[in-house]
């Protein structure tokens, strides 16, 4: 039987996964009241744990999609459109099919989502398109994305060793479809990618992922003045030049 596993515990935000389709694992964790996270949640939480932690090491589906319609392009969005029609689309995927959108659902997408304009940014070696890390706060997809934390995020990639954000999308058709977006690992080579490619919701051994908020803060305050997480103040201190004293004032924060 597939089961919950609680890899994140109360430090601000609160996070589970299962391996599981993704309309039986949405269920399963909604159950257990927690809710599918956005890619914003998704990088506040491996800043938040750090880069060698199983959330940062591994890929999960969050809420943004990846939509496709012939005479507007590819389109990132926060409406979950698939979220909300978890058990449709995944039977759709099931079925080789993609889970195509009708007009009130495209409305919605171009009130909320920001175009994947991805021809001018620069190319990995098999023509994928990638934003540099160090330009995340500046390029509108991941501004998009990850809000507010889009440069604090980068500076935890290039700090991983993640240089590349690649972006990987469908081909356009003739019917406006969507594809959930699957968070990718951080990875070898210097990449961690964004995926609105996958056509495999119904695949029964990948990750969903869900957030709750615990009684210390949510996932738009925990950065606040009143906590920080240890690889905050890590990167804090080395970002100051100020080195050699990290593991004394750790030591210090567990009394």
């Amino acid at each position: 039987m597939n089961q919950i596993t609680i890899d994140v515990k109360p430090r601000g935000i609160e996070s589970a996964y299962i391996v599981a389709p993704f309309d039986k694992g949405k269920e399963t964790l909604e159950k257990a009241e927690y809710r599918i996270l956005s890619s914003e949640e998704n990088a506040r939480l491996r800043i938040q744990e750090g880069a060698k932690e199983y959330i940062s090491q591994s890929g999960n589906w969050v809420k943004e999609c990846g939509v496709y319609i012939l005479d507007k392009g590819a389109r990132l969005t926060k409406v979950p459109l698939v979220c909300e029609n978890a058990e449709e689309a995944t039977k759709c995927h099931r079925n080789g099919k993609d889970y195509y959108l009708n007009e009130e659902q495209i409305e919605r997408v171009l009130a909320d989502s920001v175009e994947l304009d991805t021809k001018r940014l620069p190319k990995l070696d098999d023509g994928t398109s990638y934003i540099p890390t160090s330009e995340l706060h500046n390029e509108k997809i991941s501004t998009y994305a990850f809000g507010d934390i889009a440069e604090e995020y980068g500076r935890f990639l290039r700090g991983a060793g993640i240089n590349k954000m690649p972006i990987w999308l469908a081909g356009l058709q003739d019917k406006p479809f969507v594809r959930q977006l699957w968070f990718c690992r951080l990875g070898v080579g210097g990449r961690s990618d964004l995926n609105c490619d996958y056509r495999n919701l119904h695949f029964g051994n990948i990750r969903v992922r869900g957030v709750k908020d615990s009684a210390e803060g949510t996932a738009k305050n925990f950065t606040s003045a009143e906590t920080y997480t240890i690889a905050q103040i890590q990167e804090a201190l080395k970002r100051r030049n100020i080195l050699g004293i990290e593991q004394i004032l750790i030591n210090e924060l567990k009394q």
